[in-house]
């Protein structure tokens, strides 16, 4: 066994690293300390109002509201398992980290990454109920139902994230011991192991490609089939309010597919792109969802944007105030009889 236990005689291998993500930017990391320690307190703050409007709120206790919660949960747990470690990385250049740690850390962010695409199949089956179907939805979107699909994303998930894992813990890392990047990336793992990584490399890209592939059809089918029946609905309110749900989970997918491919395009074909651009794309990818989303979905939708409101300012919102003046007793007539 070698010095500080990281290397054996017989199989070279580092068990501990040194994340070094944004190298361009040693002078000014301790400077971006403050707004990221913002950037994270804010994705906090927002999913968990969100969350917390829904839950205590009885008339958000719908299939849809409570996939949204779900989501925005997921994305504090996202958020919550890159910002920590990257944040320290800022204010100590090298970064320490054991081989432990670091597997740990790269099955939460597929893990939370790949319930993020689960649930938006979940939302999209929710609103194909609703629109195409909406005389069946209470007796189809049952909470039942809503257990067995939070049991097929979790399954799902750990069936994609636990073998990558696995898979990278067999790796012999004899390169280096830095790892250039703010956190433990399956590629970025990669880039130190040495020997023949080539069903490593395959397995990855086979498991995203069929992943995102059979995700995307499935979203595209589904958002198709939904948005062409909103155009049938002959209520003009009705059809406004079916295509503005949709358009706000339109939104949320575009923004977690799109940053995610873009990721993956430079880090697997854009070789002569420097390592901060392939950091600020990563950073992009995993926490632009958890910062949007809140936005999206608690200012679009109209009745968590109202409830928002009831629970920040403390009051009722005007429509809540309006049902409550209709079950008051009409008292008029009576003064003027008692008059």
């Amino acid at each position: 066994m070698g010095e500080d236990g990281n290397i054996s005689v017989f199989n070279l291998s580092y068990t501990n690293f040194f994340l070094v993500g944004f190298p361009g930017l040693q002078h000014w990391r301790v400077l971006l300390v403050l707004p990221l320690t913002f950037l994270y307190g804010t994705i906090i703050t927002a999913n968990a109002l969100v969350i917390y409007t829904v839950v205590a709120q009885r008339s958000l206790h719908q299939p849809m509201y409570v996939l949204i919660a779900l989501l925005l949960a997921v994305n504090i747990c996202a958020a919550t398992a890159v910002m920590p470690k990257m944040l320290e990385g800022f204010v100590h250049y090298e970064n320490p980290i054991s081989l432990p740690g670091c597997l740990a850390q790269m099955f939460f962010i597929y893990f939370t990454l790949l319930l993020d695409y689960n649930l938006l199949l979940a939302m999209a089956l929710d609103r194909y109920v609703a629109i195409c179907h909406p005389l069946r939805y209470s007796d189809l979107m049952t909470s039942g139902l809503l257990g067995l699909l939070a049991i097929f994303a979790l399954t799902r998930s750990l069936g994609v994230a636990a073998p990558l894992v696995a898979l990278t813990a067999r790796a012999r890392f004899c390169r280096t011991a830095v790892i250039r990047h703010f956190t433990c990336e399956y590629i970025a793992l990669l880039s130190i192991a040495c020997g023949d990584l080539t069903f490593n490399n395959q397995l990855g890209l086979a498991m995203r490609l069929i992943t995102v592939t059979f995700d995307l059809v499935l979203l595209g089918a589904s958002y198709t089939r939904i948005i062409y029946a909103a155009f049938r609905i002959s209520s003009g309110g009705a059809r406004a309010k079916a295509l503005h749900t949709c358009g706000s989970h339109l939104l949320v997918i575009l923004t977690i597919y799109l940053s995610g491919l873009s990721t993956s395009i430079v880090f697997r074909v854009a070789k002569t792109v420097s390592q901060d651009v392939q950091n600020l794309l990563s950073a992009i990818y995993l926490l632009l969802p958890g910062t949007l989303n809140p936005l999206i979905y608690g200012v679009r939708t109209r009745e968590i944007r109202q409830h928002v409101g009831k629970v920040l300012c403390g009051k009722e919102p005007p429509q809540e105030i309006g049902k409550v003046l209709q079950t008051l007793p009409d008292t008029r007539g009576e003064r003027k009889l008692t008059g």
